[in-house]
This record gives C-alpha cells, structure tokens and sequence, in this order.
C-alpha cells in the first residue's frame, strides 16, 4: 500500500524536532488542571470496567504514557515518529512504546480497554478521520473507552518551521459537533464533552479552545 504523503512529512517533522519536542513540553501537563482532569476520568473508567491494555495512539515523547501509568492503567504508546519513540524509551524506561500508525494500528480485534488519542488526529485530514475512527472501534473491546483531544476552530494551519527545524504539518482544528459525529458513525457511544477555553498566560499559551471527547465502544446487548 502506498503510504500518503501526510504521513511521510507527519513523521519527518517530529523526527526533526523530536529531542527539542520533549524538552519545551516536559512540564505542560502540570500547567493544565481540566486536561489532568479529564485524563483522570478516562482512567477511572477503564479501570471501573474491569481494566486491561490501553493505548496512547500518537504518544509522542511518552509524558501523557507516563502519567496514566501513574493513575493506574496498563498503558503503552504507539507513534508514527521513530524518533520520537526513541526519546519515549529513554525517558520513561519502564514503559512500552512501539512504532506504529493509527491508519492500521498492530493490534488484533477487540485488544484494547481503552484509548487515547491526545492532540494526535490534529494531523490526519478530514476525509481519512472515518477511517482512523473505524480503526479505534475494531481495536476496542466492548465496552472500552475512547478519549479525544484536538483544538477547536475551522481552518487548519500550516507550520513550515520549529525550535530553528524544517517541518512541513498541518494541524486541522475541527469543531466538538462534527468530531462526535464521525465517532457515533463509527459506532461509539459519546458519553462526555469538554470545551475549554484557550490559556493564553504562561509557557503554554494557547491560540484556540480546546476539546475533549469521551466515547464507549458499545458492550453490546445482554441476553434476557
């Protein structure tokens, strides 16, 4: 299969700014309460349901990996980026990451509690988000969860430059009402939504509002 081009300059970029990436966003996280928030309800859910293997689909340097470990799930990331993989190995050795696409995750049927793809669709064109949300529906169980973060808007944007690098990304903002559509198309339930708006104080200013998206794999229907 021939790969798209977005997925080759998707990987490139983050491969070209992987060591720099790691660096300027170590501490982001802690700067967010509400992200920490809806991470920490993600993770309540898969372990009231019962637990078992989640992963975070573009994890990048491994920092969000890290911290659901911490809450308690049995979490490994998967990322287009080597590099950034390599910098994820290194920094949280106790953790598994692997190379991998959202396109096709290496996963069979039915393998996951849950998923997380934070900030990571951001990249995937609008006409290919339906197949990378069928692809989290074949690889949850029933019942598994799904969480969502992306920025809000309606015109993408192009970078061509960061941390003094090359890169060529384009990040699609999208509005919360056209993404839990595609995901409820896909056959996942919506359970929760967060609009926050953007923070424009600090290290980790903002230019949008931010969205996040919860969603459950059906369990299916019980027998009487």
């Amino acid at each position: 299969m021939i790969e798209p081009d977005f997925v080759r300059t998707t990987r490139a970029s983050y491969d070209a700014v992987a060591a720099d990436y790691a660096e300027h966003f170590r501490d982001e996280l802690a700067a967010k309460p509400l992200d920490r928030a809806m991470l920490a309800g993600f993770a309540e859910l898969v372990l009231a349901a019962g637990g078992g293997p989640v992963a975070d689909v573009g994890c990048g340097t491994g920092r969000v990996t890290a911290h659901m470990n911490g809450l308690g799930l049995s979490v490994f990331g998967v990322d287009l980026s080597p590099r950034m993989v390599a910098v994820a190995r290194q920094t949280h050795p106790g953790l598994r990451f692997e190379v991998g696409s959202m396109l096709a995750l290496d996963l069979p049927d039915g393998a996951l509690a849950g998923i997380m793809a934070w900030y990571s669709t951001i990249h995937i064109p609008q006409e290919q988000l339906p197949e990378v949300f069928a692809e989290f529906h074949r690889v949850l169980a029933p019942g598994g969860h799904l969480l969502v973060a992306f920025q809000v808007g309606d015109e993408p944007l192009r970078r061509t430059e960061a941390f003094g690098h090359v890169i060529s990304l384009d990040f699609h903002r999208r509005q919360p009402e056209g993404v839990a559509e595609l995901l409820s198309r896909a056959g996942l339930v919506m359970l929760g939504r967060l609009l926050r708006e953007r923070d424009d104080d600090g290290d980790f200013a903002e230019k949008t509002q931010q969205a996040f998206l919860l969603a459950r794999k059906p369990a299916g229907i019980s027998r009487p």
